[in-house]
């Protein structure tokens, strides 16, 4: 146990760099990045809504209730507030937040606190997996990577949801970054796709069989696939065991601490993410150390 326990210290802590400069330059579109992340994780979930209203009303021969562009460029960003179009200086990454004190330059209302955060975040996050990849093709398309699994991350804890027009392209990207084994041999990548999705779909009917509840949502099925598909079928159970455990310890505080009602569901993807993200850095050193070898 000791052995093991040192074994994953030093994976957390002597992954070797490319350079730290490298990784530096790296957070400058990280956090360019993470602002437009924050318009995809405010966006995505209207437009499902929208795209699903429009479906009914055609169903039903109605006319469609949205008719204007409404994508992740169109239209321009706007104060949730008030509705005032922003100017670029409104954008600018951290900055404008801090100068503008977190409140909306024309009705004052707060900007919450978690768009700076986000921007950061994926700063930080895009800096480490340089540091980590170094600026590679492996390293770049790590980026993807980790720009996806934050925005559903955040769109999953919203909503609940996790769109197929993030999961599905997701676990093609992962097959295709694959072609020439960029992180893991092919066959274990497509292997990975399918047991990633087989194993929860099946705890999923397990589940329901037993309790006569949703346990788990579709889109979580479609997540682990794609994580397959980018860490192979090896890193599964790494993946697994480190979402589980989390979720397990978060779901506890959130019961203890903040009275989260038991039959109230906790998004399972941001765990997943976490868990991915982690495997994918630190993956090889993990399973060893779970092997003990």
């Amino acid at each position: 146990m000791l052995e093991s326990t040192d074994t994953l210290l030093n994976a957390l802590l002597t992954a070797p760099p490319e350079s730290f400069s490298a990784a530096l330059f790296w957070m400058l579109p990280g956090l360019i990045v993470g602002s437009f992340l924050n318009v995809a994780i405010y966006r995505f979930p209207i437009m499902m809504q929208r795209e699903s209203e429009n479906y009914l009303a055609l169903e039903n021969d109605d006319q469609p209730p949205h008719t204007e562009r409404y994508n992740l460029v169109l239209p321009g960003s706007a104060c949730t507030g008030c509705g005032h179009a922003l100017s670029v200086a409104d954008n600018v990454p951290i900055l404008s937040y801090l100068w503008l004190k977190g409140r909306c330059r024309y009705c004052h209302a707060p900007i919450s606190a978690r768009y700076p955060a986000v921007e950061l975040l994926t700063a930080a996050l895009s800096g480490m997996v340089i540091w980590h990849l170094g600026s590679s093709f492996a390293g770049l398309s790590a980026l993807l990577l980790l720009w996806m699994l934050i925005a559903m991350t955040f769109i999953d804890i919203d909503t609940q949801l996790l769109p197929d027009e993030l999961t599905l392209p997701l676990m093609w990207l992962g097959l295709l970054v694959n072609l020439d084994g960029t992180f893991v041999p092919l066959r274990d990548a497509v292997i990975g796709a399918a047991l990633g999705y087989l194993s929860l779909w099946a705890v999923y009917w397990l589940f329901k069989l037993v309790t006569g509840r949703d346990g788990i949502g579709y889109g979580d099925f479609k997540l682990l696939a794609a994580l397959g598909a980018w860490l192979g079928w090896m890193m599964l159970p790494v993946v697994v065991l480190l979402s589980s455990a989390v979720g397990a310890i978060v779901g506890l505080s959130l019961i203890v601490f903040r009275g989260h009602h038991r039959d109230r569901p906790i998004p399972f993807g941001p765990f997943l993410a976490a868990a991915g993200l982690i495997a994918l850095l630190f993956g090889q050193p993990l399973l060893h150390a779970w092997l003990g070898s």
